[in-house]
C-alpha cells in the first residue's frame, strides 16, 4: 500500500513539474523569437495549476505587439493587470502601447511608475529598454542605453541585458559580437534557456560542434525543459546528425510541451535512420488524429516500400498520391521508390512511367535520367534507354566511364533493331564516336576496345565481313603485352580466338581457322563439342 501511494505521489509530482515547466516553455519560446509556438504553450497551459496568469498575458501580448496587433495585445495586458497588478510587466506592456501610439510623455511617464513596482528585476527594466528599441532603435537610443545602464545597476549579474545587447548585435549581423554577449548571460546564469539557445543560433554556422554542445549542456542542466530538447534536436537535424537527432526526439515528444509536427518529424528522422517499423508505427498514431496528414500518408508508403511490403506499399502510395492537395508537393523520390515498388510488382510499364514523372518533376537532378534510362533497358526498351542516357551526358556533367556506358546502349540498339536500317546505322555511329572518345582517353585498356570491337561485330551482317577483325586484333596486341592475361582474362583471349577463326573459316582459310581454334582449345581444353568440330574441319 505504501509503495502504490510513494508511486501515485512520484507520478503526481512529475505531472505537476512538468506543467509548472510548460509556461515557463512558452515564455521561452517567445524570448528567443519562435512567437508561435510560444502562443501555443501558453494558451495550452494557461489554466493548468502552477501557470502565472499575469505572466503569461503579459506575453501573450508582447507577441501580439511584434505582430502588430496593437488591440489584441492591450486585451492581454489589461488582463495581466487584472490578474496581479503588482506585476511590472504588463504595466511596461501598456506603456508599450503608448509610445507605439506617439504618447511619448505618457508612455515616458508609465515606465518609471511601472519600474518602481519591482526595482531590483534587471529583466523590467530591459523590457523598457526593448519597448523603445522595437519603436524606434534611432529615435530612443539614447532611452535605451539608459534602460540598459539601470538594469545592470539593479542586478549587474542578471543576464537580462546582455542578451538584449547581443539581440541587438544580432540584429546587426555582427554574430561574434552577439555570441560574445550570449556567453557573458550564461555565465552570470548557467540556467538561462534563452542564452544557451541564441548563443547556438548565433554561433551555428562558424562551429556546429561548439552551438550543438552548448545546447547538450543545456538539456543537461533543463531536462524537462521541451525548448532545450527542442533547439538541440533541431541543430543535431540541421548538422546532418539524422541517429542522434532522432534520439533526442524520441525524449522530446514525451514531453507534454512537444508540438504535434515535432512527431512528425521525429517519425521522418527514423525513416533515415532505417528504424521503418518504428517510424510506420508512429505515422500510423499520427494518422489516426490526423487523417489527412500528406507527411504521413508518404512515411506509411516509403517504410512499407523500405521493408519489401510491396503490394502494402503500392496500396498506400496509390492513397498518398490521390489525397493530395493543390498546396501537396511530390517530391522525384516519391516517384521513383513508388516506380522500384511496381517494378517488383511486375507492373512494369506503369513502373517506368513513374520513373518519367520523377525526370518532370525534377529536370535538375540528371541522376534520375540514368535511372530511367536504366529502367527502359531492363524492359528491352534499348532505343529509350540510350535516349535519356544520352540526355544525362548532354547535360555535360559526366565521367570518361559514362561514354562507355553509353557507347554499350547504342550497341543494344545495333544489336535488336532490324527493320528500321536507319535507325540502326545511327545508333552504330554513335556507338562508335563515343567508344573512340573513351579509347583516346584510355588507350590501354582491352575492356574498352573489346567494346568496340563487339559493337562492330553485332553490326555485321555476316561474320565474312570482318568488320570486327581489326578491333579484335587490337585487343589481342593489348593483352599480350602481359603474360599473366592469358589466365587472368582468359574469356578475352577465347572471345578474340573464337571471332578471328569464324572470320577465316567464312572466308575459306580453313588451316587459319584450325590455328586459332586449337589456341582457343588450349585454354578450354575440356570443350569436346569444339574439339570434335575442329577435327571434322577438312
Amino acid at each position: 500500500m505504501k509503495l502504490k501511494l510513494l508511486v501515485s505521489l512520484l507520478f503526481i509530482g512529475s505531472v505537476l513539474s512538468s506543467f509548472a515547466q510548460g509556461y515557463k516553455d512558452g515564455v521561452e519560446y517567445v524570448k528567443i523569437g519562435q512567437l508561435q509556438k510560444g502562443k501555443t504553450l501558453l494558451d495550452r497551459n494557461l489554466n493548468n495549476a502552477g501557470t502565472d496568469k499575469s505572466a503569461s498575458y503579459y506575453y501573450l501580448g508582447r507577441i501580439e505587439m511584434e505582430q502588430g496587433n496593437v488591440a489584441a495585445a492591450k486585451d492581454y495586458f489589461q488582463k495581466g493587470v487584472q490578474a496581479n497588478s503588482l506585476n511590472a510587466y504588463n504595466h511596461v506592456g501598456l506603456a508599450f502601447i503608448d509610445l507605439k501610439g506617439g504618447n511619448e510623455k505618457v508612455a515616458k511617464d508609465a515606465f518609471k511608475e511601472a519600474v518602481k513596482l519591482d526595482k531590483k528585476n534587471a529583466d523590467v527594466y530591459v523590457e523598457v529598454a526593448r519597448a523603445y528599441y522595437l519603436t524606434d532603435a534611432t529615435k530612443y537610443a539614447k532611452e535605451i542605453d539608459e534602460y540598459i545602464v539601470k538594469a545592470k545597476k539593479a542586478n549587474k549579474k542578471d543576464p537580462a541585458a546582455y542578451i538584449f545587447e547581443g539581440d541587438m548585435l544580432t540584429a546587426e549581423k555582427k554574430w561574434g559580437d552577439a555570441a560574445g554577449y550570449y556567453e557573458m548571460a550564461q555565465q552570470f546564469d548557467p540556467n538561462c534557456s534563452e542564452a544557451y539557445v541564441k548563443y547556438a543560433n548565433t554561433y551555428f554556422n562558424v562551429s556546429p560542434k561548439s552551438a550543438i554542445e552548448r545546447l547538450e549542456t543545456l538539456v543537461k542542466l533543463k531536462p524537462n525543459s521541451a525548448l532545450a530538447q527542442n533547439q538541440l534536436a533541431e541543430k543535431l537535424y540541421e548538422n546532418d546528425q539524422w541517429t542522434k537527432a532522432a534520439q533526442v526526439y524520441g525524449e522530446y515528444i514525451k514531453n507534454p510541451n512537444h508540438f504535434k509536427e515535432d512527431r512528425e518529424r521525429y517519425a521522418v528522422l527514423l525513416y533515415f535512420g532505417e528504424k521503418y517499423q518504428e517510424s510506420f508505427d508512429i505515422a500510423q498514431g499520427i494518422l489516426k488524429d490526423n487523417s489527412n496528414s500528406f507527411l504521413m500518408k508518404r512515411m506509411l508508403f516509403l517504410n512499407s516500400a523500405a521493408m519489401n511490403n510491396n503490394e502494402a506499399a503500392e496500396a498506400y502510395a496509390r492513397d498518398f498520391f490521390a489525397s493530395a492537395t493543390a498546396n501537396d508537393k511530390f517530391s522525384s523520390n516519391d516517384y521513383t521508390t513508388f516506380g522500384e515498388v511496381l517494378k517488383a510488382l511486375g507492373k512494369t510499364e506503369e513502373a517506368l512511367a513513374q520513373y518519367e514523372k520523377a525526370v518532370e518533376i525534377n529536370p535538375e537532378k540528371i541522376e534520375l535520367l540514368k535511372e530511367l534510362s536504366s529502367a527502359y533497358g531492363a524492359n528491352k526498351d534499348y532505343e529509350k534507354s540510350a535516349l535519356y542516357y544520352q540526355k544525362y551526358i548532354d547535360n555535360g556533367d559526366y565521367k570518361t566511364n559514362d561514354l562507355y556506358v553509353l557507347a554499350g546502349k547504342y550497341q543494344n540498339i545495333v544489336a535488336t533493331e532490324k527493320e528500321d536500317l536507319a535507325k540502326r546505322q545511327a545508333a552504330l555511329d554513335n556507338a562508335l564516336k563515343y567508344i573512340d572518345i573513351v579509347i583516346e582517353k584510355v588507350p590501354d585498356d582491352y575492356r574498352i576496345v573489346q567494346r568496340k570491337a563487339r559493337i562492330l561485330m553485332v553490326s555485321e551482317d555476316s561474320p565474312k565481313t570482318g568488320k570486327a577483325l581489326e578491333a579484335y586484333q587490337a585487343v589481342l596486341n593489348i593483352l599480350d603485352k602481359d603474360a599473366a592475361n592469358l589466365t587472368q582474362n582468359a574469356d578475352a583471349y577465347k572471345e578474340v580466338y573464337n571471332y578471328i577463326a569464324g572470320n577465316k573459316l567464312e572466308n575459306g582459310d580453313t588451316a587459319g581457322a584450325k590455328e586459332y581454334y586449337t589456341k582457343y582449345l588450349e585454354l578450354d581444353p575440356t570443350n569436346e563439342a569444339l574439339r570434335k568440330f575442329v577435327e571434322g574441319l577438312k
